[in-house]
């Protein structure tokens, strides 16, 4: 079946963004069960024996290392080309909980290439990884969630990483991957960190993290940092951070620099959000995005901010056609554009790098919110135009609508009551 749609700027949307199918566990090679190679749900650690598993599934050519029913404890994991995961229903695969049970190396966080700690799931530089099955992933991040609040009531100008925290999965330089039918839930930090990989679907994920008793803090559902075609499709995410952030670097010189880059050709679609800070979130380290579509989703608790775009006064930024439509729900901010200082850096730049967001499109949408436009201007940080609003029936607390905030905005057929 042939499908005619576009992205904002009008490039066709390949057939690849409409393919959901995903391959059945007999599909996906011969299976290495973790209790075989002597994993047991019993509490202990078991790296060593399922990176056996791992390892052995490589070595005779690939397949699909299976974690059963139980819970299964594990320090960071690293998958090779040709090796599958698969969690079979009421199967855990849970991070431990001590940071040293995760190997330093080399990696990309928080905009940087710089030596951090890995994830419980690793993979770099493969073609055609998959993680499925009705299993959960879990992070067990309770103990760095209090720590980090901790160390930021001892120390207010800490960073993210000063808390040594694990993703839970983090996919580098790898292309035709799919995420399928898992729960992905109380990471220690980022749940899941795309970098530099492309042709990546999540399909009927859950992706999880508590607002309390303890908040989780900076668990994002997805990041995505310098990656084309990405799909998220019929996935719930609820999270004590953005569910889904665009990343790609930060600093004055961040969009020269060859680790950063574009995120381009992203759609988030048919999916239901609980509590998150960012619906789509660009930012708070990313240089260009472009082309991309969020549509057809529902947020069944109060999300902190539709449309987030997170404008970093040290850091050239440029979001360019990005289209939300079709959103129903609960929302606090529907739209927020305001400048973001968070680990501010100039560094030796004499200037203020200009940034730009522009050809964003919002249409279609039945939400309840505090605050529709949260639009703070600042031509001296950033320009923003040619935005378009429309067929929005918008119940708010506050309109705060700036007239001239943004350049050549189109408003049509847009209703707001008052709350």
């Amino acid at each position: 079946m042939e499908h005619k749609e576009y992205f904002p700027d009008g490039t066709p949307i390949d057939e690849w963004f409409y393919d959901l199918s995903v391959p059945t566990l007999a599909e996906m090679g011969a299976h290495y069960v973790i209790t075989d190679y002597g994993a047991k749900s019993d509490g202990a650690l078991y790296t060593t024996e399922i990176q056996n598993a791992i390892d052995s599934a490589y070595k005779n050519g690939g397949g699909v290392v299976v974690v059963p029913e139980g819970v299964y404890m594990t320090g960071a994991l690293h998958f090779k080309q040709g090796v599958n995961l698969y969690i079979e229903k009421n199967g855990v695969l849970k991070g431990s909980d001590d940071i040293s049970d995760y190997d330093l190396l080399e990696t990309r966080i928080e905009g940087q290439t710089c030596m951090y700690f890995g994830a419980l799931i690793n993979a770099d530089g493969l073609d055609g990884f998959m993680i499925g099955g009705e299993g959960t992933i879990d992070g067990n991040g309770l103990r760095s969630w209090k720590d980090a609040w901790l160390r930021w009531t001892w120390n207010k100008k800490g960073t993210n990483k000063d808390v040594q925290r694990a993703r839970l999965v983090y996919i580098s330089n790898c292309k035709n991957v799919i995420i399928s039918g898992v729960t992905l839930q109380n990471s220690q930090f980022w749940t899941t960190h795309l970098y530099r990989s492309h042709h990546v679907k999540y399909i009927d994920c859950r992706i999880l993290s508590p607002v309390e008793p303890v908040k989780a803090p900076c668990t994002d559902a997805i990041d995505i940092d310098v990656c084309t075609d990405v799909l998220v499709k019929n996935c719930y995410m609820a999270v004590n951070d953005d569910a889904v952030a665009l990343k790609g670097g930060k600093g004055p010189y961040a969009d020269t620099a060859p680790e950063n880059g574009s995120n381009e050709r992203i759609i988030i679609e048919d999916c239901e959000y609980g509590f998150c800070h960012g619906c789509l979130t660009c930012g708070s380290e990313s240089v260009h995005n472009r082309n991309i579509i969020v549509r057809r989703i529902k947020v069944s608790e109060n999300g902190y901010n539709l449309l987030w775009l997170k404008m970093r006064p040290d850091t050239p930024q440029h979001y360019e056609y990005i289209t939300v439509e079709d959103i129903t729900g609960n929302i606090q901010h529907f739209l927020n554009i305001n400048p973001w200082t968070q680990y501010f850096d100039i560094g030796d730049r004499p200037d203020r790098p200009l940034s730009y967001a522009d050809h964003i499109t919002m249409r279609n949408c039945k939400c309840d919110c505090d605050i529709y436009f949260d639009v703070k201007p600042d031509r001296e940080q950033y320009i923003l135009s040619d935005f378009t609003l429309e067929n929005l029936d918008i119940t708010a607390k506050h309109n705060n609508y700036t007239d001239g905030a943004i350049e050549n905005i189109k408003i049509n057929n847009v209703v707001i009551k008052s709350l």
